[in-house]
């Protein structure tokens, strides 16, 4: 049995001797699979790739894959997913957060048959700020999306080679690859762990990536934008209607309306705020309906560097 653990990476030099140290000695005591660690360069500008090249990687079989630029963690993954060459594939990180044990949890729960196992997080030391928007992305998404996300997310999973053919084969640009791989079916199980505080360097999780995925997601694997549009929609129709018949009974029995500016200002304002954000719901959908047609790469790969196994 050979595992393929799938480890994307962004700048990443001050964890990297930490990480080849941790893997080296979880995989020397693991006797029940063989391991292959996939490392992939998101674009990296520091020595992260050098520091790889130049350690030794002595309990597991190594690759380093680099992409031609950063396209992102998902890309990264999608890249590792379609490399790999393990019965099972697993997502692992780079700041060492997620315990490695997990993996051999992970393996137990498909070796039972299950072909997707998640790790959920129990709980996490992020700070008020991260944890705020997981807890917001995960109500929005159990309520407009998939009722089965998790309360508190996730970012380590272990599926098989079923699941890769699948990915493979729907390669979806500006989209979530852990949402596509929870709306496939199939039987999944899931465990819970305690996810660790990053002690090196500076996560690239930034605020522009959230929103980004935050609306990937939604786009994606949600008709709830779209369905938002069209009840406000109705909603400021019925309101104009009652509005405009309001104004003429007043006129015909009170004769005491006043024509003035700041009235006009604001339902202009208001109607044409909310219309602009109609119009950019509905650009997002045909954006990535665009995007889809040119069928352009979600990924480029550059080089990919076999690492000594001494």
């Amino acid at each position: 049995m050979k595992i393929s653990v799938i480890i994307p990476f962004l700048n990443e030099e001050e964890n990297i001797h930490s990480l080849v140290t941790e893997l080296n000695l979880f995989f020397a005591e693991e006797k029940n699979y063989e391991a292959e660690v996939l490392f992939i360069n998101d674009g990296s500008a520091d020595r992260s790739v050098e520091l790889l090249k130049a350690s030794r990687h002595t309990a597991y079989k190594g690759k380093v894959i680099s992409l031609s630029k950063n396209f992102g963690s998902h890309a990264a993954l999608r890249a590792g997913i379609r490399e790999a060459t393990g019965d099972l594939i697993c997502f692992m990180y780079a700041d060492l957060q997620d315990p490695l044990n997990l993996i051999s949890r992970l393996f137990e729960k498909c070796s039972e048959g299950n072909e997707i196992a998640w790790a959920v997080r129990n709980n996490t030391e992020n700070g008020f700020f991260e944890s705020s928007f997981s807890k917001f992305y995960s109500a929005m998404m159990q309520k407009y999306a998939i009722s089965t996300y998790p309360d508190k997310g996730f970012d380590v999973v272990m599926f098989s080679k079923k699941i890769q053919q699948n990915i493979n084969s729907n390669v979806e640009a500006n989209s979530s690859i852990f949402l596509q791989i929870l709306t496939l079916g199939y039987k999944q199980v899931t465990i819970g762990y305690d996810k660790k505080t990053r002690t090196k360097g500076k996560s690239k999780w930034t605020l522009s990536k959230k929103v980004k995925l935050f609306i990937d997601s939604f786009v994606a694997f949600s008709y709830a934008p779209i369905r938002f549009v069209t009840v406000i929609g109705i909603l400021l129709f019925i309101t104009g209607i009652t509005w405009s018949a309001y104004l003429i009974i007043r006129k015909l029995a009170y004769n005491d309306l006043e024509s003035g500016w700041p009235a006009l200002m604001s339902v202009l304002l208001t109607g044409f705020g909310i219309t602009n954000i109609s119009l950019g719901i509905i650009a997002e959908y045909l954006w990535r309906t665009l995007d889809a047609s040119r069928k352009r790469p979600v990924y480029i790969i550059d080089e990919i560097i076999e690492l000594k196994n001494e």
